[in-house]
């Protein structure tokens, strides 16, 4: 990756949040296999309420459009969480025994609630490079996640239950998405401004890296009651 793109800075800049979110202890435990498993399954059903707003978010960013590409890369984004990622996460669900009707009928986290809110009103207070880098933690920080624990040697994959969620996102279909949102940023940046308002930008980024981490947080906190 080219190291003056804006991601690449912003990623930086976040230092020690990017390194807590990344290595979060959830996700070490998903990768060797410990993770208990109510956790995960809580973590699941919060995750489709976040698709839910994530996709809304891409509805914004539609209405922010300023070109006919910006336009069709939030069109293609909405059509592919709404009907491909959240029909693969409702049948992914009822393998590990929760129900459809469950998804949609549990209260919101307020870790799920303080993330979104916070990534929509980023939309709806600035222009589309605010929401693309309130954005970017959850997409391309998970494709780094994923990456990181395929080839990670303590990666346990006999008898891990979590193999499946890990191939997912180290897939060379999930890594094109996140670089494709990541070349979106940089042409946002661009024809926005991006490096006079770095410092503005830096401040978004780095606070949906600590709500990225308060998500892992949400899930592995179940272990406790």
């Amino acid at each position: 990756m080219n190291e003056t793109t804006l991601f690449t800075r912003l990623r930086e800049t976040a230092g020690k949040d990017w390194a807590e979110f990344t290595n979060h202890k959830f996700v070490k435990a998903l990768g060797n296999g410990t993770l208990a498993e109510p956790c995960f399954r809580y973590y699941l059903i919060q995750d489709y309420l976040f698709l839910f707003h994530f996709s809304r978010a891409y509805a914004l960013a539609a209405y922010k459009a300023e070109t006919i590409a910006d336009l069709r890369y939030a069109a293609i984004a909405i059509n592919n969480i709404v009907d491909v990622e959240m029909s693969l996460h409702v049948e992914y669900c009822l393998g590990w025994g929760i129900a459809a009707e469950d998804l949609s009928t549990e209260p919101e986290d307020v870790a799920t609630t303080a993330y979104t809110r916070f990534v929509l009103d980023c939309g709806h207070r600035g222009d589309l490079l605010d929401l693309a880098t309130a954005l970017a933690p959850c997409v391309a920080g998970y494709a780094e996640i994923g990456r990181a624990l395929a080839v990670d040697s303590g990666t346990v994959r006999d008898g891990n239950p979590y193999v499946s969620w890990i191939d997912m996102y180290a897939s060379d279909e999930y890594q094109k998405v996140s670089r494709d949102s990541v070349t979106q940023l940089q042409e946002l940046a661009d024809r926005r401004g991006g490096a006079l308002r770095f410092n503005a930008l830096s401040q978004v980024f780095n606070q949906a890296t600590r709500l990225e981490k308060g998500f892992w947080e949400m899930g592995w906190n179940q272990q406790k009651l």
